[in-house]
């Protein structure tokens, strides 16, 4: 298996990187925006994203996108082709696209917002905290990106303070950012919270 930071060669896997994050997206049902081939190739071609090959066959990706005057970096889009899943291959991939975000973007906070448990783990791991979305970048154009995510009604009615995703953080500048286990049980319990919370609201 081969991770690399991807670059203007690896254009024709734009299309099974978006088919496959929009495939993701309806297993899951939540916490997933659809990404177009023609977006995929803007990442891949600044060399601000990672991609996982096996020979050939397109494996998995992840990409950075800078926020804030590069004050804020987001590592988006993590995906594992099915055939690829239940490997470790995730967490490669999280730790190559952290590696890249540090080396090019040193001084940034890099943030993510995610509803997945693995991914949460993962983000622990390399240092990052939960937070509040008022913590992350006030960029108009990143909240853009979840237009197509099934929940983005819910961050809208809430004026981008909530959703079912929560927000995570590495800042570069604290001086404790080590590792810490994940509380599955809790971050469970505050995702029935939310969807119970806001499915609630809809309903009425």
């Amino acid at each position: 298996m081969e991770i690399i930071v991807a670059n203007e060669s690896h254009f024709k896997y734009a299309q099974i990187i978006s088919d496959t994050i929009t495939e993701s997206a309806k297993v899951r049902g939540t916490g997933i925006a659809r990404r177009t081939p023609e977006y995929i190739i803007k990442r891949l071609q600044n060399g601000n994203a990672i991609i996982a090959l096996d020979g050939d066959k397109f494996a998995g990706f992840c990409y950075i996108e800078v926020w804030g005057n590069k004050d804020f970096v987001a590592n988006s889009g993590l995906i594992v082709h099915p055939d690829y899943r239940n490997q470790g291959l995730a967490k490669q991939i999280k730790k190559a696209v952290f590696d890249l975000s540090r080396k090019k973007f040193p001084d940034a906070k890099i943030f993510g917002i995610t509803t997945g448990l693995a991914v949460m783990k993962m983000n622990y791991e390399l240092g990052y905290k939960p937070v509040t979305f008022s913590e992350l970048t006030d960029d108009p154009e990143f909240w853009k990106g979840c237009q197509t995510c099934k929940n983005f009604d819910i961050l809208t009615r809430t004026e981008k303070k909530m959703c079912l995703c929560t927000g995570m953080l590495y800042d570069p500048a604290s001086k404790k950012q080590e590792p810490e286990k994940i509380n599955k049980k809790a971050f469970q319990r505050l995702k029935s919270i939310k969807e119970h919370l806001f499915l609630k609201k809809k309903d009425n």
